[in-house]
């Protein structure tokens, strides 16, 4: 089993014909995924070519819309390589279209407009899962990939991993590559972002096949805490943590968007306190998080 995307998902690229969407779509292919087209409303009639993952040659066609792209191909997963400046329109299109999963990669979207298409995502009764912005996307290995993480870190396996760091969930597959993972998700950093750990922590212990979560958090905000609150109340399977930047300096933005701490609030300490109060075992590095992981995971 997976979380929020599998094997029968069809998946159109907004933004194919630019220099990351085509990138990416290739490997996205090469990983088995089954992409159908794209969208860009100026090359709209247009078809892309490439190849899948038996090396076969693929022609993909390109809409002028997220509508017309679900229309023509049943597609029920967008993926947006799409500038800051037009991924709040981007993401409004694929709202209004209903497409049932979005995943944001761009990094720098303006916090206003990532508050402004989450709100309307709300308002539209949130049939649009938003997964970003400023995020790898999602895997579930051997099955799909949308967005950037490398496929061939891991295979399938039961452990689940939500992280707000996009290079420390590649880092935390290659540490547990010999247990395999059942969907990892990369949420993204900013402030303000669609899935959050809460919603990840409530698939996986709602997905039989995952076993085990591993969940990596950083500096700034509260979501880590509020994830805390979560898996004292809802969990069942065991959660170890990661949190990033115990070494960070008071009042500085680190890394992303969202990591700076004021105070005692959004530091790494209150969030490895909260954790561990809630049961989760918290490593002080990706490497000893691993061995945590490995240890409970031999102990179920």
């Amino acid at each position: 089993m997976t979380i929020f995307l599998n094997k029968d998902n069809k998946v159109i690229v907004q933004g194919i014909t630019g220099g990351e969407g085509s990138k990416h779509t290739a490997r996205m292919l090469a990983a088995g995924t089954q992409v159908v087209g794209g969208v860009n409303a100026r090359k709209a009639g247009t078809t892309v070519l490439h190849t899948d993952k038996d090396g076969n040659p693929v022609e993909l066609p390109v809409f002028a819309s997220v509508a017309e792209a679900i229309e023509k191909t049943g597609a029920d997963v967008s993926i947006a390589f799409v500038p800051p400046a037009y991924t709040k329109d981007a993401v409004v299109e694929a709202i209004d279209a209903e497409i049932p999963l979005l995943v944001i990669i761009t990094e720098g979207v303006p916090v206003q407009d990532s508050a402004e298409f989450w709100a309307y995502a709300k308002e539209k009764g949130e049939k649009t899962r938003i997964i970003g912005p400023n995020c790898p996307g999602i895997i579930s290995p051997g099955e799909s990939l949308v967005g950037i993480t490398p496929a061939n870190i891991t295979g399938k396996g039961p452990i689940g991993l939500v992280s707000k760091s996009g290079t420390l969930t590649y880092q935390m597959m290659y540490e547990l590559r010999d247990l395999g993972f059942s969907t990892a998700i990369g949420i993204g950093g900013d402030p303000i972002i669609g899935t959050t750990h809460i919603d990840a922590l409530a698939a996986f212990e709602a997905d039989p096949e995952t076993k085990a979560i591993v969940m990596i958090g950083e500096i700034g905000g509260d979501a880590e805490e509020r994830a805390a609150d979560f898996i004292k109340a809802n969990v069942t399977k065991p959660v170890v943590g990661y949190v990033a930047g115990f070494t960070a300096p008071e009042g500085k933005t680190m890394g992303h968007a969202g990591a700076i701490v004021s105070g005692s609030a959004g530091t790494a300490q209150a969030k490895k306190e909260a954790l561990e109060a809630a049961g989760v075992k918290v490593g002080k590095t990706p490497s000893e998080t691993a061995q945590l992981l490995r240890e409970v995971y031999a102990a179920l």
